[in-house]
């Protein structure tokens, strides 16, 4: 029994390889061409619209990709998805040989990219379960948010360094060359499993209908799926709102050692998960790192001290990595391995809906509701600067400390439903 175990780990070890390199090739991509956008047009709105573009195909067609992954042999959409992204990035690279790329050529490759790329996290996810038992979820779990991570840590020093001895068409090719070794690390896990027959009775209706039904059919599911919403919400916060509050005291050159401190913290805390093996207790551990995460995103917010704020923003991080296990540990083992497809392509909506939510308002809120509150002078400006201190970026730091205490409150009631504490121990198989 133990043998087998041991196999199916390292073939799950297998598959996570080549999307640790998926990941660092898209974080390539991903730095090289804010790089380009904001060098060709000197207008940061323009980078966020690529951005968005690269963001919302995925999350808007997350669902059907769901409902694919059940319908069809997942390994092969994982294949196909990321070959066909492939294209997209092509298309600027050849526009890029031609000259300087223009703005509609950038956008419709990132958005025919992110549209093929929607194919792989359910696929991915699902597989996931296909492969492992439920004591290797965790473990599983922080090696997966590991990978993720290496698009923010390993990819822009490497990409920093790329740009020095060539330009953006390097990254880009580089990108694509990643596309060979995560298809071979799939294929052969292909062949190690059996071939999903296609639910040849599913509509896309009927599948969509499936995956709502079974988030929403046992109790406690659905809310924690809104609980993604809420982390990324938060995450979004700081991913937002971070570098102006930071530039209001400080320079750039220290913004970007300090989110590299800041970032590890998820990194250390995925690699602690990735050692170890939970048996029990998630809905606790799920309620006390959202608690924790809440504490130090209020202590984010609360000086203008470099210091201070890297130590509170890597803790901050180092929390989310043993939340998004127990979230991840808690649905998995919720839902029939048949409907994990499209069940994950519709946790992947409702979740990522929070950073949407956060790009949408958090500068506008920061801009013209909590800084004017620091700087008209009344009463409440002149008890908030005593605590906050005073300073264009005050606002910004009072709106991440509320954003900290409500995912305090939040963890606290969490933990006191029963529906919620009732999912530790489900095996649907």
């Amino acid at each position: 029994m133990k043998n087998n175990t041991d196999k199916s780990f390292g073939t799950f070890m297998l598959l996570w390889a080549g999307d640790f390199i998926s990941a660092i090739g898209s974080g390539l991509t991903s730095f090289g061409l804010g790089v380009y956008i904001f060098q060709q047009t000197g207008r940061v709105s323009l980078t966020a619209l690529v951005t968005l573009l690269a963001f919302l195909p995925s999350l808007l067609l997350g669902p059907i990709a769901g409902v694919l992954a059940d319908r069809y042999d997942r390994r092969l959409l994982m294949v196909l998805g990321d070959g066909l992204s492939a294209v997209g990035l092509l298309f600027i690279l050849v526009s890029l040989m031609h000259g300087e790329a223009r703005l509609w050529q950038i956008c419709a490759g990132v958005a025919i990219s992110s549209v093929f790329a929607s194919l792989l996290e359910p696929a991915y996810k699902a597989t996931i379960t296909d492969l492992l038992k439920p004591e290797q979820y965790s473990k599983a779990s922080g090696l997966v948010q590991i990978a993720g991570s290496a698009k923010y840590l390993i990819s822009p020093i490497l990409a920093g360094y790329l740009l020095t001895i060539s330009d953006i068409r390097l990254l880009l090719f580089l990108d694509i060359c990643t596309f060979f070794v995560t298809a071979a690390s799939t294929l052969v896990v292909k062949k190690g499993l059996q071939s999903k027959e296609m639910e040849k009775d599913l509509s896309f209706s009927a599948g969509l209908k499936d995956g709502f039904e079974a988030l929403a059919g046992k109790k406690g599911l659905l809310t924690l799926a809104l609980m993604g919403a809420l982390i990324t919400f938060c995450l979004g916060i700081i991913q937002t709102l971070a570098s102006p509050m930071v530039l209001s005291f400080s320079d750039s050159a220290t913004l970007g050692t300090l989110m590299t401190v800041i970032t590890m913290g998820m990194l250390v805390s995925s690699a602690v998960l990735g050692g170890i093996t939970i048996k029990k207790g998630y809905a606790g551990i799920l309620s006390l790192s959202l608690f924790g995460a809440g504490i130090f995103m209020v202590l984010f917010g609360l000086r203008e001290n470099v210091v201070f704020i890297g130590a509170a923003g890597f803790l901050f991080f180092a929390m989310l990595p043993f939340a998004n296990a127990s979230l991840d540990y808690l649905i998995r083992t919720n839902i029939e391995n048949r409907l994990q497809g499209r069940a994950w392509g519709l946790i992947g909506l409702i979740s990522q809906l929070g950073y949407a939510a956060a790009y949408a308002v958090s500068g506008l809120l920061a801009d013209y509701v909590f800084t004017p509150l620091l700087l008209d002078g009344g009463a409440l400006s002149e008890n908030a600067g005593k605590i906050l201190g005073t300073g264009p970026g005050r606002g910004i730091g009072l709106f991440i400390i509320l954003a900290g205490m409500m995912l305090c409150l939040t963890s606290g009631v969490l933990y006191s439903m029963k529906s919620i504490r009732n999912l530790e121990g489900g095996d649907v198989s």
